[in-house]
């Protein structure tokens, strides 16, 4: 029986792995009927038999697997200046070691680029040798044991020449587009694409199903080892060869980034031809202690990142066009499409902006016609047009009334709107939730569901509706208890002294978001004085326009606005504002008089506590680099910002360790 599983994994390793048959099906057969025949006479099945691929019996539920070492996702980036900007990142980290460490230097950084497979990722562990667990990738620190569903996969060794401690390595599990293929050919239920075929098998419960979608995988990296150390990303790629992985035969290795990312548009033109779903590219270091050095942020390795492929197109069939309010009263159209495979994924739902929209692509005549859809990345679809040639379909027509309330439209530019304020459910439900969200009033244990609740039980229509809300009103609706009831008047009450910044946000003041929520709160310092501010004033003010000047003048101009407001006040709400004594700022500082650009994600700040911190010292934080600006910070993630305050010159800090130094020394903290 050692004998013959030793062959057989052989004929297996050559025809699964290497695509290198050295042997008949016919010889391969008899082989394995007479192991079975063996094992059914001996009782005994050894644990890398083949026989063992077939699946057993339907599990009840799969149980928890914590990983020895975790899992780390990769930053994406979108574009290249994102890829250069990542590289920069890169090229400092390298030279702050190595001038910190001048006995210890680190190489000038080369690079591998690898395929970035759309499957689903596969953690192994081996014991000795041995196949001892296979489990999802799940949180990065917990996933699922999938070991029987995993077994079923030929390419993936039961047992492995490698026999010191326990190792882990990661790779991705999929389904060759062209055994999809083979597979619907034959299926009462087609699969309808590729990588969600490789998911749905690898988490079906009955194992016998798995072996039915002939998956293979792919093995990429160690994720732990006991006592295997590797010199650099080629040394460990050959270790997964040498113990019978399957390695994807590409990996392209540059010192050059010009090279690097010329192959990277290679890649993407040779995507249509490969037999197995790509999302992008991964771009690693290569050498190990650079690495090791280099570290992680609290999500993502910082020696790789994901490069993401430009969007896919394809075509389908335009199903109907149906038209959905929101917050302000716009109504937007949605339109379904004819189910199709795009970047991984099926499509269903497709955005189309507006009216204009909808005229400019030439879509007015073309339900049921053919149409071109792009995905970027993970948004949305859109509806590029429609194809050249297609004879014209039915007419998209354009609603007079409202979907939800069956109010009179309004055309303004190219977008339609409900101006039933008070009466339209889907925009006073929206509104509501929007006040009540975290970086507006912050009411604790309010919900969309809570504002459809209140809406539909007790009228609420406005948010000073929500302020005269009381507890036999409350505790007398479905699924509100005393508890919940008491939670909510509490939260309600605590929200009335919400900052001024937070309060103008929750009003959702057209065309402003919280950056120009807080300048106005800043500047003012009082709500009044704000609703009596003229255009001429506003624009002055940094990052406001003609356009968000006249939104805000507007808003508190309208009579049902006004009335809101003076129904909150009279209801004990009273917005906050620093005393003008509390408003120190150290002329001293670094950041005195600096015009600031924050960029990227921090780690140890929230923006908003960053932005305050660094106003407080004098400086002016804005939302956009140009020649004005003085100063760039770029936490994780930081994009085309970052890169063009590096052509203009533009000093930057990119060390959160350090800028946290700094505050706090200008703050005297």
């Amino acid at each position: 029986m050692e004998q013959l599983i030793a062959q057989l994994n052989q004929y297996n390793y050559h025809y699964y792995t290497l695509d290198n048959p050295i042997v008949s099906d016919k010889e391969y057969d008899r082989l394995y009927d007479e192991l079975v025949a063996l094992e059914q006479d001996s009782g005994i099945v050894l644990p890398d038999s083949p026989t063992q691929r077939v699946g057993g019996e339907t599990l009840s539920g799969f149980e928890p697997h914590r990983h020895q070492a975790r899992l780390w996702s990769l930053d994406k980036a979108q574009d290249m200046d994102s890829l250069e900007a990542w590289h920069q990142r890169v090229l400092r980290l390298i030279n702050d070691y190595n001038s910190k460490n001048p006995d210890k230097q680190l190489p000038d950084p080369s690079f591998v680029v690898e395929l970035k497979f759309d499957g689903l990722t596969l953690n192994l562990t081996y014991t000795d040798g041995q196949l001892v667990q296979a489990s999802t990738r799940g949180n990065g620190v917990m996933g699922e044991s999938i070991l029987p569903q995993v077994k079923t996969i030929q390419s993936v060794p039961l047992t492995i020449p490698y026999k010191d401690g326990t190792i882990e390595v990661q790779g991705e599990g999929i389904m060759n587009l062209s055994v999809l293929q083979a597979y619907n050919e034959t299926a009462a239920e087609p699969l309808k694409n590729a990588r969600n075929a490789a998911a749905g098998a690898l988490r079906n419960l009955n194992p016998q199903v798995t072996a039915t979608r002939k998956l293979s995988a792919y093995f990429y990296n160690i994720g732990y080892a006991e006592s295997k150390i590797f010199a650099d990303h080629q040394e460990m790629l050959q270790f997964l060869r040498d113990n019978k992985f399957k390695v994807n035969p590409y990996a392209e290795y540059f010192s050059s980034m010009d090279e690097l990312k010329a192959e990277l548009l290679r890649i993407q033109e040779r995507r249509a031809s490969l037999d197995f779903l790509i999302d992008g590219a991964v771009v690693k270091l290569t050498d190990m202690r650079t690495r090791e050095v280099l570290g992680y942020t609290d999500k993502f390795p910082r020696w790789a990142v994901a490069f993401k492929f430009e969007a896919e197109e394809t075509s389908t069939i335009l199903e109907s066009v149906s038209w959905n309010v929101g917050r302000t009263g716009k109504v937007t159209p949605l339109a379904r499409v004819e189910a199709v495979e795009l970047a991984g994924v099926t499509v269903q739902n497709c955005t189309l902006n507006n009216i204009g929209d909808i005229e400019r692509k030439n879509l007015k005549h073309a339900l049921g016609a053919r149409v071109f859809i792009r995905r970027s990345n993970d948004v949305i679809p859109e509806i590029l047009g429609k194809v050249p040639d297609e004879p014209e379909g039915e007419e998209i027509v354009f609603p007079t009334t409202c979907p939800a309330c069956d109010s009179e439209l309004e055309l303004r530019g190219a977008h339609l709107f409900c101006n039933n304020k008070l009466g339209c459910k889907p925009q006073i439900v929206a509104r509501l939730s929007h006040f009540a969200s975290r970086d507006a009033m912050d009411i604790e244990t309010f919900s969309e569901k809570t504002a459809e609740q209140l809406y539909d039980e007790l009228e609420v229509r406005d948010p000073a509706d929500l302020f005269g809300l009381t507890f036999e009103q409350l505790v007398g609706l479905n699924r509100f208890g005393e508890k919940k009831a008491n939670n909510l008047l509490q939260a309600l009450e605590v929200s009335k002294t919400r900052e001024l910044a937070a309060f103008l946000n929750a009003l959702g003041i057209p065309n402003t978001g919280k950056t120009t929520t807080r300048v106005l709160a800043d500047h003012y310092r009082s709500l009044e004085a704000i609703m009596q501010a003229t255009p001429e004033e506003l624009v002055n003010l940094p990052d406001v326009g003609s356009i968000v000047a006249d939104s805000i003048v507007g808003f508190f101009q309208d009579p049902l606005q006004r009335s809101s407001i003076e129904r909150m006040l009279a209801h004990g709400v009273a917005p906050q504002v620093a005393a003008e004594e509390e408003k120190v700022v150290n002329t001293e500082s670094v950041f005195f008089g600096k015009t600031v650009v924050l960029t990227g994600t921090l780690h140890q700040l929230t923006r908003d506590d960053a932005t305050a911190k660094l106003e407080a010292c004098g400086a002016k934080v804005t939302g956009s680099v140009s020649k004005k600006t003085d100063l760039v910070i770029a936490g994780e993630k930081a994009g085309s910002k970052l890169t063009k305050a590096e052509q203009l010159g533009i000093p930057v800090i990119t060390d959160e360790n350090e800028l946290i130094r700094l505050l706090n020394e200008a703050l005297g903290q």
